[in-house]
Formats: C-alpha cells, structure tokens, sequence
C-alpha cells in the first residue's frame, strides 16, 4: 500500500510537471507568434531600434571567398538591422539592409556588404554598391541612401525557419493548436474527475445521513418500546389490590 502511494504521488508529480512545460511551451509559442508576426519583416516596426528580417537566401553564407569576414549568415536566419540616423554616413565594409530596386527583386530586403561608396562631384554621397559575400558579384543596382534600411548589428540562427514553419498550417498546429488542445482536454478531464468525484462525495454524505437517521430512528423506537413496557408494568401495580397481613392468634 505505501508503495502504491508513492507511485501514485510520483505520477501526479510527473503530470504537473508536464502541465506546466506544456503551458510554458504555449505561452513561449503565443509570444512568439505575436512578437514575429508583428516585428519580423516590418520596416515600420522594431524594438529600441532594432529591426528584423528573414534572410531568404545564402549570398552572405560562409564560403572561400568570404571565410576570413566576421560576418555571416544563413537562408533562415534572422538579422538585426539597427536604423542609421543619417544612411549617407556609411562606409564601405558594413553590412547594410535595404530595399533592392534589382528587377528580379524589386521591393525585396536585402541585407549585403557595401563594396564602395558613389559620389557625385562635389562629393556628397549618392549611393553604395553592394555585394552578397559568398558570391562576391555586386548588385545590378546602386542602393541610394533613401532606400538604406540600416546597419546589420547581429542575426538570431535558424530562428527565421521556424517562424517559417509557424506560419505553415502544420507548424500552426503543431506549435500553438495541438499544445493548446492538450491544456483543454487535461483542464477538462480534471473538471470531470472533480464533478465525479463531487458526486461520489455528495452521495457517500447523503447514504450516511440516511443511515445516521435510521440510526436515530431506531433508538428512538426502542426507546419508546421500553417506554411502554415500564408504562404497562406500572399500571398493572396500581390495579393490583394491596395485600393485608394476616392476623395471628394469640398463644
């Protein structure tokens, strides 16, 4: 029996713990969804300035050409782009997000190194010439200043493809439906073993005041058998004339 205990209080201990990770995974899921679907690829919205965005190919990958750069990221990774007050004061070798103006990816961002910076004759920065690192093929199109986004301050690592996979209707239910549906049937099977074992309660009090009151009745019945009896033995001593002594004769 105390072996039975324990193993019941060791599984009820398991079930909590579970619960809670469960929960935990929810909410971090919620959390996550909200901060990603309103945050990541928004160019009008970041947090303390930084910005972020999904990096959908691998132009900035390591590879030969670029293994001695300290930058690098992945198709899947998210970067973080820290608005720049004045873009015409970048220089050549930093990492810069900006909207391409390319044909093949016209409105894109695009986060790539700067290879150099084109001025006009009075020197005054007009634009930049970017390149992706891993290819080290610069890009079509000039970026100008008005479309520099800002300065690549970190990335997040394959973060990117699993916000991907959240957005997908079976990483929608993988990741937030099925952990809710979980907390709703274990929430809802202890709503139904408290009503049942409410019931059982109820039931058990209600069996014992009837047997308690068939108890009390019982007494009282006997009670009043006994009653009785004294009653009927008392009157029959009063109906009963006293008996006289008899008289003796004198010797």
């Amino acid at each position: 029996m105390e072996s039975n205990g324990k193993a019941n209080k060791a599984l009820a201990l398991a079930l909590r713990i579970l619960t809670l990770l469960v929960v935990a995974f929810a909410v971090l899921m919620v959390v996550f969804t909200v901060f990603t679907v309103s945050t990541v690829d928004k160019n009008e919205r970041g947090i303390l300035g930084i910005r972020f965005y999904i990096v959908q190919t691998d132009s900035m990958s390591r590879s030969e050409k670029n293994e001695n750069d300290k930058i690098h990221f992945n198709a899947g990774d998210i970067v973080l782009i820290k608005k720049v007050k004045d873009t015409r004061t970048l220089e050549a070798g930093e990492v810069i997000a900006f909207i391409s103006t390319n044909p093949d990816s016209y409105g894109e961002t695009i986060t790539h190194r700067i290879r150099s910076v084109q001025t006009d004759r009075e020197g005054k920065v007009i634009g930049y010439e970017t390149y992706g690192t891993n290819t080290g093929v610069s890009d079509e199109m000039i970026v100008e200043p008005g479309y520099v986004l800002g300065r690549y301050v970190g990335k997040l690592p394959f973060v990117g493809r699993f916000f991907a996979f959240v957005k997908t209707t079976p990483g929608y239910i993988v990741c937030i439906l099925t952990p809710f549906l979980l907390l709703i049937l274990y929430h809802g099977t202890n709503v139904v073993r408290l009503v049942r074992k409410y019931r059982t309660e109820q039931t058990e009090r209600i069996r014992a005041e009837r047997a308690e009151l068939a108890a009390e009745r019982e007494e009282n019945r006997r009670m009043m058998e006994e009653l009785m009896k004294l009653k009927a033995q008392l009157e029959r001593t009063e109906e009963k004339p006293p008996t006289l002594p008899e008289d003796r004769e004198s010797p």
